[in-house]
């Protein structure tokens, strides 16, 4: 406690003033916190002043909340070129990062807890940012990103939080998730400039090689890159006393269609919600639980019994492998190669079908999604149109966010699907009953085809890493799928070995053979 006070009165925080008329100042207080090693070991205590900012009022104390953190798919795409590029990836915590804010509202706090003044009526009008206010948040972020853009960092604008500097073909990138800061390059004279100056605006820490970010522990060897959140989910599984449940081979089983039924409802649904969000947060690294989360996350309302039931079976499965994580493999091609499925009506309750998608760069799994369709689809083919619709999106970022980088892919963008009247839709302006009545948006798939950003190609089912995105497979097909996408287990010794049982060099091998001049209206 008196670190973090002698912390705001060196950064100026506040002011004593005379409390004015007809002003309530908020409140505050001592927030207490362990900090923590990977291993779980206690690495320091810590104390935070945390204003209430519950009692702020919009228009007054505040006027902007919004700030924007870094997205889990940029992280790892810059995880995964880093990788494939042998860079080094180190890592910077900001110390007291919100107390540097400049506040553009008066704001009057009460005197802290143990704090007194010897004239009464006193309160702080602040001057700096603190944790707990609305705005904290976003002062830091505009503080932050103002001095990166002084010392000649570039801004992206699909990535607010990926800053990228180049000087004579020595490019410097860096990442920012609030005050964690991760910095990866070919240039060591650039990591140390920019170290100096953060220290010297802001003191940071300087941890070094990036190994616990988020909770993700980041495993570096000669053979790959790895991400895991072991740690995190044992803590879930302690949380919810089934260290020692009988583990399960797959998240859901593959007979299971979860809907609105007839049973009990949970009598505290909190349990639940908080189950599932912590779940929503595990999928980070774990792909192969975002299925059988995003149906569980359809019914935080009013969750029943048999809900709650398939939720611990998610964590009975999470027992059998607690430490299964992502793999991004040094010796790697840069290609981009992206796989979409549906499956049609597949909600028994809306009867809408669900989008699933992965994307590859090399052999580095970047990118994946589930999500319900926002319309019913007539049939499977629309269904699996709109789910190319929506990867086309997604892989249209991706594009982007790489040529931001000043990455060449080696090879054409290329993206799967196993309907072949999908793909023929896509390759042919033909417009009849099955297809009349498909909004304007979806027919972006078959624009961007012939103007050559991306290859269709069709794919068998037995192949498509997509179906695991999807539906509740059976055990032996759920296995093999994720032998596929590359997801093993970190603490197995010959993990960055196993590369050699997914089929994604097979299918880069395909993609060989295609020329540059491939026409898309060639498929049959």
């Amino acid at each position: 406690m008196e670190e973090e006070l002698s912390a705001l009165e060196l950064n100026r925080t506040w002011t004593l003033v005379d409390c004015p008329p007809k002003v309530k100042s908020i409140g505050c207080k001592w927030v207490y916190k362990i900090k923590r090693l990977p291993d779980g070991s206690i690495q320091r205590y810590k104390a935070r002043l945390v204003a209430k900012g519950f009692t702020q009022t919009e228009g007054v104390d505040f006027l902007e909340t919004f700030s924007p953190v870094v997205k889990p798919a940029t992280i790892r795409v810059v995880l995964a070129l880093a990788s494939i590029r042998q860079w080094p990836v180190q890592q910077l915590d900001v110390n007291n990062a919100f107390l540097h804010g400049d506040l553009s509202e008066i704001v009057y706090m009460a005197l802290p807890p143990s704090f007194s003044s010897n004239q009464p009526n006193q309160c702080c009008r602040l001057l700096k940012s603190l944790y707990g206010l609305r705005q904290s948040s976003r002062m830091w972020y505009a503080k932050l990103s103002t001095l990166l853009i002084s010392c000649g960092y570039q801004q992206t604008d699909f990535d607010y939080n990926l800053f990228i500097k180049i000087e004579n073909k020595e490019i410097s990138l860096l990442l920012v998730y609030v005050d964690d800061i991760l910095i990866t390059r070919n240039s060591p004279s650039e990591m140390a400039t920019i170290k100096k100056i953060l220290d010297d605006h802001f003191k940071i820490k300087d941890l070094e090689t990036l190994k616990y970010f988020l909770g993700i522990k980041v495993a570096h060897s000669s053979k790959c890159i790895s991400l895991s959140q072991h740690k995190y989910c044992l803590d879930l599984l302690s949380d919810c006393g089934l260290l020692g449940a009988k583990p399960a081979k797959s998240p859901m089983d593959s007979s299971t269609k979860l809907s609105q039924d007839d049973s009990p409802l949970l009598q505290d649904p909190f349990i639940y919600r908080d189950l599932v969000g912590r779940l929503l947060y595990l999928i980070t690294t774990r792909p192969d639980i975002t299925y059988a989360t995003q149906q569980l996350s359809q019914f935080m309302a009013t969750p029943t019994q048999a809900h709650y039931q398939a939720a611990l079976r998610v964590l009975r499965y999470l027992k059998n492998s607690p430490s299964r994580g992502l793999f991004f493999p040094r010796n790697s091609t840069l290609q981009v190669l992206g796989f979409s499925d549906s499956d049609w009506a597949g909600c028994p309750d809306t009867r809408r079908s669900l989008t699933g998608y992965c994307f590859f760069l090399g052999e580095s799994l970047i990118s994946w999604k589930t999500k319900k369709q926002t319309t019913v689809a007539r049939s499977s083919t629309e269904a699996e149109y709109r789910a190319l619709a929506n990867t086309t999106c997604e892989l249209l970022w991706i594009l982007n966010l790489l040529q931001f980088l000043h990455v060449s892919c080696d090879r054409p963008l290329v993206l799967f699907c196993d309907n072949q009247s999908a793909l023929h839709i896509a390759a042919n302006p033909v417009f009849h009953e099955r297809t009349k009545h498909l909004e304007v948006d979806c027919h972006l798939v078959r624009q961007k085809a012939q103007a050559d950003v991306m290859k269709l190609l069709p794919i068998l089912s037995s192949d498509q890493l997509a179906d695991i995105f999807t539906k509740p497979l059976p055990i032996k097909s759920f296995h093999m799928n994720l032998s596929k996408l590359g997801i093993l287990d970190v603490y197995h010794p010959s993990a960055c070995g196993a590369f050699k049982h997914t089929n994604i060099k097979s299918i880069t091998a395909r993609i060989q053979k295609i020329k540059p001049t491939f026409n898309i209206h060639n498929i049959s």
